[in-house]
């Protein structure tokens, strides 16, 4: 409803604006701001004056521009007043950056959904990622590795210095999780023949799991931390002093998200053999808030039963897979690690829905309240990929990621690894 025009107060924010824009001014000069104080403090010596500062006047300030014209009460339009809402217009986007980012070495990859920031040392990448940023779209950067103590991220320097820490170990095949110590697990990284074994002789398909995270990060290994940070693609967004780094710079009495560091690191060639593909060591889940992983190390492993790198070169290519992708795979001084499925966060439903239909197929109980991504019981193959596009119209965004490679996802898009 319009506001009152006897209550000046205003009762709802909708009349906080409209009675106190239309008293507005052009020429107004309090601390140079589109509206008038809601409130102002008076001072020691009697004076009236805006000592404190007025949340809400700077966030209406940063959104509605001054431009209301005197005597005249505004329509308030917020709509109009937000600027470069998104849309969802590809070759737009990619028309407009290649004439005002000509400086910029870049890509567009996965039917045009990923940017690729082939430079990492361009102090100049952050203006076209704000552009795909907006649209809510999935950005790597490559060669961030360039920048790293490459030797502080050696499995055998990690199991060196804190092999005798431990750790929940996930077998991604049977989804136990034990308790052990991570110098097993490390020792086997690039040593088949010193990786666990499950009850039919198979090896485990091992996991280390976000060990370690956040605070225990910084803490135990305060020279890989710095090496990280340091490191961080895009520092304005993804460092944790950023200007653009919101999460970073929320007030104290927000709960803040968790976000880490944290190690994440797999066995992933033994992923590779499988029939199918039909294990990840990460399955199909959202983040709540936005994520850059960056892959610090990728290890040739050796010995009976696993695949060579020719091997997982060959299955790699079995994906559908971008051009410029398939192009990186033939190139030998790129080191291929890590295989991601992505999904836009609007096709969520879609998917729950799906999965839930599959399981159904598959005699499973589905309860009420079971949610198959919140819950990450599903890494989704290939067939069933193939079902998701034929069934539901969702295609999937397939990413490899090779050393060094940052991807950044924005919260709530759907990924698998």
């Amino acid at each position: 409803p319009p506001a009152s025009q006897n209550n000046e107060q205003g009762s709802t924010l909708r009349d906080l604006l409209t009675t106190t824009a239309g008293k507005l001014r052009l020429g107004s000069t309090d601390a140079g701001i589109a509206f008038a104080p809601v409130y102002s403090t008076g001072t020691a010596s009697g004076k009236s004056g805006r000592t404190m500062p007025n949340i809400l006047d700077d966030i209406i300030a940063s959104v509605v521009e001054n431009k209301i014209p005197p005597n005249r009460a505004p329509k308030i339009n917020i709509k109009s007043e937000i600027k470069d809402e998104p849309k969802d217009d590809r070759k737009g986007i990619q028309d407009d950056c290649s004439k005002l980012y000509s400086d910029i070495q870049y890509s567009w990859i996965c039917d045009k959904h990923v940017l690729w920031l082939r430079d990492h040392k361009n102090n100049n990448n952050w203006k076209l990622f704000k552009e795909c940023w907006k649209q809510g779209r999935p950005v790597l950067v490559s060669g961030m590795h360039k920048k790293m103590n490459f030797s502080l991220w050696k499995a055998e320097s990690i199991s060196l210095d804190f092999g005798n820490q431990q750790a929940d170990i996930l077998n991604c095949k049977d989804s136990i999780i034990s308790n052990t110590n991570v110098k097993e697990f490390w020792d086997g990284f690039e040593d088949v023949s010193k990786r666990q074994k499950i009850k039919n002789g198979e090896t485990a398909l091992l996991k280390l799991k976000d060990w370690p995270s956040g605070e225990d990060f910084k803490a135990m290994m305060p020279a890989r931390y710095e090496d990280l940070l340091k490191s961080l693609p895009l520092p304005e967004y993804c460092s944790p002093e950023g200007k653009l780094n919101l999460a970073s710079h929320l007030p104290g009495f927000f709960v803040r998200p968790d976000l880490g560091p944290r190690l994440c690191s797999a066995y992933g060639e033994c992923v590779a053999a499988t029939k199918d593909h039909d294990i990840g060591t990460t399955n199909l889940h959202i983040e709540v808030s936005d994520v850059v992983n960056i892959l610090v190390y990728v290890g040739i492993a050796k010995g009976n039963g696993v695949l060579s790198k020719s091997g997982v070169l060959k299955k790699f290519e079995e994906e559908d897979l971008d051009d410029l992708l398939r192009k990186r795979l033939k190139d030998s001084s790129e080191l291929p690690g890590a295989l991601w499925h992505i999904y836009a966060g609007k096709d969520a439903d879609k998917i729950r829905e799906f999965l839930q239909k599959i399981a159904k197929e598959q005699g499973l109980e589905v309860l009420p309240e079971h949610d198959p991504i919140r819950d990450q019981s599903w890494y989704v193959n290939k067939k069933l990929r193939q079902r998701l596009l034929e069934e539901y119209g969702v295609k999937t965004c397939t990413v490899i990621q090779f050393l060094g490679d940052a991807i950044i996802l924005p919260a709530g898009a759907l990924h698998q690894v």
